[in-house]
């Protein structure tokens, strides 16, 4: 019998590569979601919180759709309104991870509106707004939320 007395080699930048990513695709899933949860929640919170001073709406934000917005179809009043009321409150969903997929409908839908008829020269920022909720929008909030949590109770 022959004993053999080896060292392990030293790893390659490839294999420590290879163990790099393998220990990054072990990290849950629910922590992106809760990652692309709060950065949605981030830029639409304080957009929202521009347009109003406590429970009103502010009337430069009416001055801002009248004026400068100007979204087809809809009368100023009420676009003031409902983007307001959407910004508020689907960013405080997505940051608890309830009704998630419809907040991310809803933000995603009022960012291709601020794309095609407001702001079309902004589009890298559409675009980074989009890649985080469209995410949400199809894959859902993950472990990390309210939604997970009914849907396990529920089913």
């Amino acid at each position: 019998m022959t004993v053999r007395t080896t060292t392990d080699p030293k790893p390659t930048p490839v294999a420590l590569a290879f163990a790099l990513i393998h220990r990054l695709e072990r990290v849950p899933r629910g922590l992106d979601a809760l990652l692309w949860r709060l950065a949605a929640a981030t830029v639409f919170w304080r957009s929202g919180q521009t347009k109003v001073t406590g429970f009103h709406i502010n009337d430069s934000t009416f001055d801002l759709f009248r004026d400068e917005y100007k979204v087809p179809l809809v009368p100023p009043e009420v676009a003031a309104v409902l983007a307001s009321i959407t910004e508020n409150l689907c960013a405080v969903l997505l940051v608890i991870g309830l009704a998630s997929r419809l907040s991310a409908g809803a933000l995603f839908g009022m960012t291709l509106v601020i794309e095609i008829f407001v702001y079309p020269e902004s589009w890298p920022d559409h675009l980074l707004w989009s890649a985080v909720l469209v995410p949400i929008l199809l894959r859902g909030p993950g472990a990390l939320s309210l939604d997970h949590l009914i849907r396990r109770r529920f089913g």
